[in-house]
């Protein structure tokens, strides 16, 4: 009995025997999510796997569809670039950068007023800051009566003078690229936007004390912001400061070398940009055209200044774009006078 069994049939032996060979290799390898059901009888027949070749037919379609639709974006953008840089190009020569204008060079004709007086603008500026001429020393110790009214003039090397931004306790140390018409543009900004009543309410005051009253009264915002422009400047009093301020004498310094250079002052070439050839035109009515733009300019970066909260060392980079500014200004026709430039306003006398 029992050797029959586990004798087997040569009939059952031979349906085994093809099993093996016409069995899928997809069976017999590992799966994923194998379960109790994957040891089946002897007699079960794997059905062949439907759905490999649709994934594979969409897998295609799929990627096809991905290549056209990316194609497609690179396309669009590019086309987007190309517009755009055909509007940048078409409102570009339109408006062109007022940089490209103001390089171009023309003929300048000067009267013989302009001639002079540019010739002595250029004798100025020649002259170099001596800290042994009693001239430059008593001119020194002026812009400080000027900047501190109430306080005691220190000595010409004094640790003081650092707060008025000079950068050593010898100021002397600090004219070099401007030179003495640098100091000079100095003392002029002091003079020439005080703090001070005009003359004509001491006048008023000494005619009809009561109308003085009434303005003073209409005038009470102006009274409570009536503090000049450069001492405004020197005490940094406006605006959200910088924790590093940009020292104001030394500052004041560089603005004169830079405006000379944008000006070209010291060429005597006839062919000039058109900021220098605005300058000259200004020089026709006024005579310290050259200072009064100065004091523009100073007023200007600090304005410039604020508005981009910048600190020490972002100074050169504030200065250049306000030299910029100024530049496209000189630019405007029919400007006689530094007060009729757009900026001028910002001036407080």
């Amino acid at each position: 009995m029992a050797s029959k069994a586990i004798r087997r049939r040569p009939a059952e032996k031979e349906r085994e025997r093809h099993m093996e060979t016409t069995m899928p290799e997809s069976v017999t390898a590992p799966l994923l999510g194998n379960s109790a059901q994957g040891n089946k009888s002897e007699g079960y027949e794997p059905i062949p796997d439907f759905w490999d070749g649709k994934s594979r037919e969409c897998l295609h379609w799929v990627h096809i569809v991905s290549t056209f639709i990316t194609q497609s974006a690179r396309k669009i953008v590019n086309a987007i670039s190309e517009f755009g840089s055909f509007l940048a190009r078409f409102f570009g020569c339109s408006c062109a950068p007022q940089s490209s204008q103001n390089a171009q060079t023309m003929l300048i004709h000067l009267s013989p007023l302009q001639e002079e007086r540019l010739k002595f603008l250029r004798q100025r500026l020649n002259v170099p800051f001596d800290c042994s001429a009693v001239k430059h020393q008593d001119a020194l110790k002026e812009l400080w009566r000027l900047a501190y009214p109430n306080r005691e003039l220190p000595p010409l090397k004094s640790d003081l003078w650092k707060e008025m931004g000079w950068q050593n306790s010898d100021p002397a140390t600090d004219f070099r690229s401007g030179g003495f018409m640098s100091l000079e543009n100095l003392i002029y900004f002091a003079r020439n936007y005080p703090v001070c009543f005009c003359s004509s309410w001491a006048l008023t005051l000494l005619i009809n004390p009561l109308l003085v009253g009434i303005s003073i009264w209409l005038n009470a915002e102006y009274l409570l912001n009536m503090q000049d422009s450069f001492h405004r400047l020197l005490h940094k009093a406006d605006g959200e400061r910088a924790e590093w301020e940009y020292p104001f004498a030394v500052a004041g310094v560089n603005i004169s070398y830079m405006l000379v250079q944008m000006l070209d002052l010291q060429s005597e070439n006839r062919r000039s940009s058109k900021a220098r050839v605005g300058f000259a035109q200004l020089l026709e009515d006024d005579e310290m055209a050259f200072d009064n733009l100065f004091c523009l300019a100073f007023q200007m970066l600090d304005a410039q200044w604020l508005a981009r909260r910048a600190s020490y060392m972002e100074f050169n980079e504030v200065l250049k774009s306000t030299l910029g500014q100024l530049e496209q200004e000189l630019t405007i026709g029919g400007v006689s006078s530094v007060q009729n430039l757009p900026s001028f306003r910002m001036l407080r006398r």
